[in-house]
């Protein structure tokens, strides 16, 4: 998987390539799906969610440019791999999750494999978590048709935001990183996300 589908396709970090080798990608799929873990594509996980390819997971870790010391926002937890996937490349990773029983999943995957940087919340994911901001990092692992402006705001001062835009069959990948100025957009491309759904759980 590391070297066919991530580093011959653009994903350099040598970081994120580690911690996609070292994540057990099967350990967060069903029990049904666990042969096809590793396959180039997303794969159903229950409640109309996806956990992401491989390829897009890594793709959207690096383009966070995370060191080590960052504390990152994660919406949209799904299964808990791209939690994982960032708990190696970062201090502390927050991910907020609609869905109960993803969220007791996720939170079961985790801690079967040690990774205690990770804390998993239910709740909707716009909001993002006042409590623990700003974020050095935000990753939107959903399709929202405009950017909630509460996770702008939790958003620190140099920190990056990556996140899924639009419509289903129209969304754009975008890279908002907060400067002194205002908020930097960079367009990265088509991507395939579900759609984030907002407000009360």
């Amino acid at each position: 998987m590391v070297e066919r589908q991530l580093r011959r396709r653009g994903i350099y970090d040598e970081r994120v390539l580690q911690a996609m080798a070292e994540v057990p990608r099967e350990r967060f799929v069903p029990e049904d799906q666990r042969r096809r873990a590793y396959r180039d594509g997303a794969l159903r996980i229950g409640e109309g969610q996806t956990i992401s390819q491989p390829w897009i997971v890594a793709c959207m870790a690096q383009l966070l440019e995370l060191r080590g010391d960052e504390t990152v926002l994660e919406v949209g937890t799904g299964s808990g791999y791209g939690a994982a996937v960032l708990s190696r490349l970062c201090a502390e990773v927050v991910t907020i999750e609609r869905f109960e029983s993803l969220a007791a999943g996720a939170r079961a995957s985790l801690a079967e494999i040690g990774y205690d940087n990770v804390e998993v919340r239910v709740g909707d994911g716009a909001r993002g978590a006042p409590d623990r901001a700003p974020f050095d990092g935000i990753l939107v692992a959903a399709a929202p048709h405009a950017v909630p402006p509460t996770l702008l705001e939790q958003l620190a001062p140099g920190g990056r935001m990556i996140v899924p835009l639009g419509p289903e069959g129209r969304q754009e990948l975008m890279r908002i990183t907060r400067k002194e100025a205002g908020y930097h957009r960079e367009r990265l491309g088509a991507v395939a996300f579900v759609p984030l759904i907002q407000g009360p759980v």
